[in-house]
């Protein structure tokens, strides 16, 4: 079996080799993201392994079937960045439904206790000998309001961790977990009652800028909003219009709408020219990391263990647990 391999970072590549050696699949790794200008690079493979941030529109899945290749293996849970309707019939898609959830739950955590704490400015206040704390009052987590937007296994595992600092948990999920013991509530009532708010729902065309600039207006003064998702699930600018006007109190950003030419790459060189993107990050009371949520060890080892495992299984067999159905997503 013969894998090209998009988007290849280092941890990428030590965390594949050890399971594609096991499993004698031969992997060429390519730096370059995939679209339709790069996917003859992956003539003669049977496979493309992708990530987030690779194009896998209609024409890029029409010149993959036109070259031989017959799997697409993402080595993410979502699927957004690929049009199903163009593979049907074509290419089979397979994904990672869970690797480690505790990585994404928990830097959801970290990311909210880093912004109410401001512990981010007194690193770099004391990197500075500055130990003045004017500035940087907090608030407590316990007796707060936290609403939860998806309530799959992140998101549950988001909400065990709110629950240990006491927090009351609201939650809203367009398919309820049954027999969960979950405070399911309208969206509305999320946006209103909750003092902190934190995304882990997939990206569909419903869930698409579910918060926009007529849910700002609905939202409790001085919220906080975690996105640890996708960016797109987040209107920018109308988060952008909410910080100024006061309305959020902060924002925890792991995701954003626009990344995909920017997040996994060192651009510190360069000037930005996303201009929204570079008044988030100027605001005081926004934290931005670039798509790390779920960058442990156990989570690499688990994308990588099921990603070789589902090829493995489709060229076996012509089936995988794992597959994404045009009619099911």
């Amino acid at each position: 079996m013969r894998i090209a391999f998009f988007d290849a970072k280092p941890y990428d590549i030590s965390s594949f080799e050890k399971f594609a050696e096991e499993r004698n699949i031969k992997i060429k790794y390519y730096e370059t993201k995939l679209n339709a200008d790069t996917a003859e690079l992956a003539r003669g493979a049977d496979c493309v392994c992708v990530f987030v941030n690779d194009s896998l529109d209609k024409e890029t899945v029409d010149k993959l079937y036109d070259d031989g290749v017959k799997l697409i293996a993402l080595r993410c849970a979502g699927y957004n960045n690929v049009d199903l309707s163009a593979c049907d019939g074509k290419i089979t898609v397979v994904r990672v439904p869970a690797y480690s959830p505790y990585s994404v739950a928990e830097h959801a955590m970290a990311m909210l206790l880093t912004s109410i704490r401001r512990i981010h400015k007194a690193y770099i206040r004391t990197k500075d000998f500055n130990f003045s704390l004017n500035g940087l009052t907090g608030f407590d987590l316990h007796g707060k309001t936290v609403g939860v937007i998806g309530t799959g296994k992140i998101g549950r595992c988001f909400i065990d961790i709110c629950k240990g600092f006491g927090m009351n948990v609201l939650c809203y999920d367009k398919f309820p977990v049954k027999d969960s013991g979950l405070n399911y509530v309208s969206l509305d009532e999320i946006w209103g009652k909750s003092d902190v708010i934190s995304f882990h729902c997939p990206l569909t065309e419903e869930t698409y800028h579910i918060l926009d600039e007529t849910v700002v207006d609905k939202l409790k003064k001085g919220v906080v909003i975690i996105n640890t998702s996708r960016g797109a699930l987040i209107d920018a600018e109308a988060l952008l219009d909410g910080i100024k006007s006061r309305k959020i109190g902060a924002a925890c950003l792991d995701v954003y709408e626009e990344e995909s030419d920017l997040f996994f790459r060192d651009v510190s060189g360069h000037i930005l020219e996303d201009d929204v993107l570079a008044r988030l990050i100027s605001m005081p009371n926004v934290i931005l990391t670039s798509h790390q949520a779920f960058l442990t060890d156990e989570a690499l080892e688990g994308i990588a263990q099921t990603t070789t495992q589902n090829i493995l299984d489709y060229f076996r067999t012509g089936k995988c647990e794992n597959e994404v159905h045009l009619q099911n997503a």
